[in-house]
């Protein structure tokens, strides 16, 4: 009987030496894993532009004052239609009103102020897909001078509207990238591909064309330039055989 017991006791060993030993291989020896980055680019250009600009009038009386600007209102208006701007792409904001006031000094000390009159400010917004059109329009709109009306133009500010769709593309083409990648390395190594492990997306990146411009952490949105180049980054995971 403790010659039995001898045995199975052995036996026991032997078996959980076998699954510590196993065990210790699998620890031992990972899955091997290839991280690649692909890149997705794509040039396009604005299909969507967005121009503001302003103008002020002065007087001592705020209702002169607030007949000149609408007066001037209606000037701006009818030049913007006449170059051919839709009159429901033309957005005047609310009137912005000023007063006007010098400081006034005796013997370097403030004593008051000197009231000057009213300045009122409105701005006025063009939005529209017809960006060939509005461009040219900013660049004539000194033209107003002419007319008794002092503009003050903003530069243009330039949208896509098909972004989503685009976005979709560049990370189809970021994917693709990163898996040609990853094969060349394992062929490299004379392993083959496995499994995907994970994928993980970078930032969305819009800059101008060939204008320099650095990559930000969050994600860089140009809309100063019309023609435009968007990038984005996959980080991929594959398992290798």
């Amino acid at each position: 009987m403790k010659h039995i017991s001898a045995i199975i006791f052995g036996a026991a060993i032997v078996i959980a030496a076998y699954f510590l030993g196993n065990a210790y291989v699998r620890r031992a020896s990972p899955a091997q894993i290839i991280s690649v980055t692909g890149l997705g680019n794509e040039n396009f250009t604005s299909d969507l532009i967005v121009w503001e600009g302003h103008f002020s009038t002065t007087n001592t009386v705020l209702k002169s004052a607030f007949d000149q600007l609408n007066s001037d209102k209606n000037i701006v208006k009818e030049y913007l239609t006449s170059k051919g701007i839709k009159a429901e792409q033309i957005i005047f904001n609310s009137v912005q009103t000023t007063e006007l006031r010098d400081n006034k000094y005796e013997n370097g000390n403030y004593v008051g102020s000197i009231f000057r009159g009213y300045q009122l400010t409105q701005t006025v917004k063009i939005e529209s897909q017809d960006v060939s059109l509005v461009e040219n329009v900013s660049r004539e709109i000194t033209e107003l001078l002419n007319k008794g009306v002092q503009f003050n133009s903003y530069p243009p500010r330039y949208y896509y509207t098909k972004l989503a769709d685009l976005k979709i593309e560049m990370i189809s083409k970021a994917t693709e990238d990163a898996r040609l990648r990853a094969e060349k390395i394992a062929e490299n190594s004379g392993s083959n591909l496995g499994d995907l492990v994970s994928a993980k997306m970078g930032v969305f990146q819009i800059t101008g064309q060939n204008s320099g411009e650095d990559y930000s952490w969050g994600g860089a949105y140009n809309t100063d330039s019309k023609n435009k180049t968007a990038s984005i980054t996959m980080r991929l995971d594959y398992k290798v055989r």
